[in-house]
């Protein structure tokens, strides 16, 4: 590979998005240091002469992060500081002739399925028998398991489909060597994910088989915790419960996005569920495992949605009370069905129902926190950060949901280890708490 300057080849990969797309940098990055590559990932000297980016393409935001992103680079190859700026992901996958059109100093776009494309202009092979070889930029002791690559879900307001192809999963037997060298390399929590875990299976083994792949997965050596993220409500196969009262390892724990209650509105979004069903899945759940925590995402401000029907929406998360939300205000998608309806709700009142609910959530957490004082849990300890060392209990995910934190200037936690914490006080989101030693 040729370049203009005198620098020894350096790539660097900058990952934008999802949990997804860091596992797809990972794996890339993994190929390309089998075939013998100097590779680093989000380089903070910025001194890679090749830069690889793995763009987002899934709301509006995140689009205008990705092409700021490659503008920046293209203007540092203008300028001399960069020789190849290769462009991957979801935003090149959806309009790479527009992006070839506007920003054209840019070497070469590749989509979501092009990675031996994509090394072999880099000169990498690519090499089938690496399974489970990645280089993880999560900290050394958890990392991402994705079991599944697209969505064959047809909602109304999502353009993943377009962007990342019909469902496929991995069997299960590559997922378990995959979670062999992952616990190898001392990772002890993985992070199940996929556009939607709930389809894993049907296309393979023609049933939903996410249960036997837990059940495969808790008998890997090393890995203590096994998390589960993006369920989709439709379908959810209830064996997956029973493994997870039954199996330590599963944590208590379950992401899933609901995104509305409103029967009409979930119509509209084709979510294949209504208010009627939705609740009797909530149900089932707590029945199955009191203890689990449920993780969802809600959007706001969707076409049609009236004050009158926001209100039903805000009554049903008090009620619920989860442990842990999240709240996006809708917005249109190119090509998508809700494209083609009105966007009938103003931004700022998109903006205000999103501040109602996270108020609104803010309080349900606080007091489910209260809750948790004098109690004792489990936590895995991800960093220290200023005058804290950062945890999480199995009921947390890192960087969305609640974390643990206990006085770096009086015990000393070592990034990676489990310790029992007790808590002695809580806010909306942070535990505080003091390690109780053997």
């Amino acid at each position: 590979m040729r370049t203009k300057t005198i620098k020894q080849n350096k790539i660097n990969v900058v990952t934008l998005g999802c949990s997804k797309n860091v596992y797809d940098s990972e794996v890339l990055m993994g190929q390309l240091k089998a075939s013998g590559k100097d590779v680093v990932h989000e380089d903070e000297n910025d001194d890679g002469n090749i830069v690889v980016i793995n763009t987002c393409g899934f709301i509006g935001k995140a689009k205008e992060e990705s092409v700021n992103t490659i503008l920046h680079y293209a203007n540092q190859k203008e300028q001399g500081l960069v020789d190849k700026v290769y462009v991957t992901g979801c935003l090149s996958e959806r309009y790479k002739p527009d992006l070839e059109a506007e920003i054209s100093n840019v070497d070469q776009y590749f989509g979501t399925q092009d990675l031996p494309n994509l090394l072999k202009v880099l000169e990498a092979d690519y090499k089938h028998e690496l399974i489970g070889e990645r280089l993880t930029t999560t900290p050394k002791h958890y990392a991402y398991l994705k079991i599944a690559e697209g969505c064959d879900r047809p909602c109304s307001f999502c353009a993943i489909p377009l962007m990342r192809g019909k469902h496929r999963s991995t069997p299960i037997e590559d997922l378990v060597t995959e979670a062999g060298k992952l616990a190898a390399n001392g990772i002890k929590e993985l992070i199940l994910i996929a556009q939607d875990l709930t389809y894993y299976g049907l296309d393979l083994y023609g049933k939903r088989n996410l249960a036997d792949l837990l059940k495969e997965l808790v008998k890997v050596e090393g890995i203590e915790w096994i998390r589960l993220h993006y369920a989709f409500p439709a379908g959810f196969p209830l064996d997956v419960l029973d493994v997870m009262k039954s199996e330590p390892k599963v944590c208590n724990y379950l992401d899933i996005p609901l995104q509305h209650i409103n029967t009409e509105i979930l119509k509209s979004m084709r979510r294949g569920t209504t208010y009627e069903k939705t609740n009797k899945l909530l149900k089932e759940f707590r029945n199955h495992v009191p203890e689990m925590a449920i993780r969802t995402t809600l959007i706001v401000g969707y076409p049609g949605e009236t004050e009158e029907i926001f209100q039903e929406l805000k009554a049903w998360v008090q009620e619920m009370r989860f442990e842990r939300l999240g709240v996006f205000a809708y917005s249109h998608e190119e090509d998508t069905h809700a494209a083609t309806l009105v966007d009938d709700v103003p931004e700022e009142v998109k903006e205000e129902r999103v501040a109602e609910i996270m108020e609104l959530q803010a309080q349900i957490s606080w007091e489910l926190n209260q809750e948790k004082v004098g109690n004792t849990y489990r936590c895995i300890f991800d960093r220290k950060e200023g005058e804290y060392f950062i945890g999480r209990t199995e009921h947390d995910s890192p960087d969305v949901d609640n974390e643990v934190l206990v006085e770096a200037s009086k015990f000393y936690i070592k990034t990676g280890e489990f310790v029992d914490v007790k808590i002695s006080e809580a806010g909306d989101f942070d535990l505080y708490g003091e390690p109780v030693r053997p």
